[in-house]
């Protein structure tokens, strides 16, 4: 089954992303491996197989050759991807989404949730946190739900599944992923993932376990 695979980005500005990091990460340092976890994720999106590539980003920020980008529309982070979604869609083409905060992404992982979808009206990866990292939907239009899950809380994952359950949705679930917000965070997913941009960022901003930094 071929679909459409969206990343839903900030654009990393000082100040204006991974603002956990801060401390031990000055904002620029932080915008620094925000902008790398983001150019992992676009790499990784890149080589996948897709009907289209589309960047949904809140700010200014450039897609790939080759990509779609609009802006984010609404307020909350609910309303942001359910818009996301819907202002993507093509008819008769799955979606898959993700984020900008799992640079460990692989192309992979990418085709599970797209083939799960031969079965299943959602596929669903939960994240370490209690939210989730990943959501494919059959059809886009069932994200409408989202708008009605709080969001970055610690049964997100588990209100959404709910929400795709109360819709009548046969739901697959992938592996849980470590979203980055945190300095444990990067520091964890760099050290198991240890090659591209991101795990080079947190070597050159994020290597000491007390906040000292180069």
């Amino acid at each position: 089954m071929n679909a459409q695979l969206v990343v839903i980005a900030k654009a990393p500005v000082p100040g204006r992303v991974k603002t956990r990091l801060c401390p031990p990460c000055t904002p620029r340092q932080a915008a620094a491996i925000a902008a790398a976890a983001l150019a992992d994720t676009l790499a990784t999106v890149s080589a996948a197989p897709a009907r289209r590539r589309t960047l949904v980003v809140d700010g200014d920020h450039p897609a790939p050759p080759g990509w779609t980008s609009v802006g984010q529309g609404g307020d909350r982070l609910g309303e942001r991807l359910a818009h996301a979604f819907a202002d993507t869609a093509l008819p008769g083409v799955p979606t898959v989404l993700v984020g900008m905060d799992t640079p460990q992404l692989t192309a992979s992982l990418l085709a599970s949730a797209v083939d799960a979808l031969d079965a299943a009206d959602a596929t669903l990866g939960p994240a370490a946190d209690g939210g989730w990292w990943i959501l494919a939907l059959r059809d886009p239009a069932h994200a409408a739900a989202l708008t009605a899950v709080p969001m970055s809380t610690a049964d997100t994952g588990a209100l959404t599944l709910a929400a795709l359950h109360g819709l009548g949705l046969r739901t697959a679930r992938l592996a849980a992923l470590r979203d980055v917000d945190t300095a444990a965070d990067a520091r964890t997913v760099a050290a198991e993932h240890p090659h591209g941009r991101f795990a080079a960022a947190v070597r050159e901003h994020l290597t000491a376990p007390h906040g000292a930094l180069r």
